[in-house]
């Protein structure tokens, strides 16, 4: 009898993603940290729910290709970001090698606790109601709650290295360092906080 033998990936052959734990339940599904070899899903994953089968470190990369962009406004941007994979996963990398030496802990659960305590629970949106618009508070569906904090991490660490000294790789470590640590001085965690009691005042 042959037996089947199973391979332990880990990301780029640096960090092993097999024994992430996932504490909050509602991520659970939505933060994929399958074992897989390089993160390049090539774009294809691009139907509905296509994101949930990226895995998390590539989805972060994918926000710093954009770390400056906030809404429509495409104003601000950094000349170390460009839509380059290679240059924009190299980031990412040297970001989570940064947060393992100033840790010892594995960079992506880091990362993983950091989405979790930033993904905001609830927002407002505006209802309009015979010609009136009022906020009205909504929870957020747990895709959005990730797209929300990655997003959130990225604009922190693009404003803490805008125009300064701090590298962009730098500013990222931080970031993602401070909101795992649930540190009220994290840009991420500030966000959420702010929503979440907007989203309180108006139930």
């Amino acid at each position: 009898m042959v037996e089947k033998q199973t391979f332990n990936f880990k990301i780029f052959d640096r960090y092993d993603i097999s024994e992430i734990v996932i504490n909050d339940p509602a991520l659970k599904q939505v933060i994929n940290v399958a074992p897989k070899l390089i993160l390049k899903s090539h774009g294809r994953n691009v139907g509905k729910f296509g994101k949930l089968k990226v895995n998390i470190v590539e989805r972060l990369a994918n926000k710093v290709a954009v770390a400056g962009h906030r809404g429509k406004k495409h104003k601000i941007q950094l000349g170390r970001v460009t839509g380059k994979y290679t240059r924009n996963m190299t980031i990412v990398l040297n970001a989570l090698e940064m947060i393992e030496k100033q840790t010892g802990q594995n960079p992506v659960q880091v990362l993983v606790k950091a989405i979790e305590n930033c993904a905001p629970r609830d927002e407002i949106t505006v209802i309009e109601y015979g010609g009136a618009r009022y906020p009205q508070a909504v929870d957020v569906s747990p895709h959005r709650r990730i797209n929300v904090a990655l997003r959130n991490l990225v604009h922190g660490a693009s404003d803490k290295a805008q125009g300064k000294k701090k590298t962009i790789t730098q500013a990222i470590a931080e970031e993602i360092k401070l909101a795992s640590e649930n540190n009220g001085e994290s840009y991420a965690l500030k966000k959420k906080n702010e929503t979440e009691k907007q989203a309180d005042s108006a139930r």
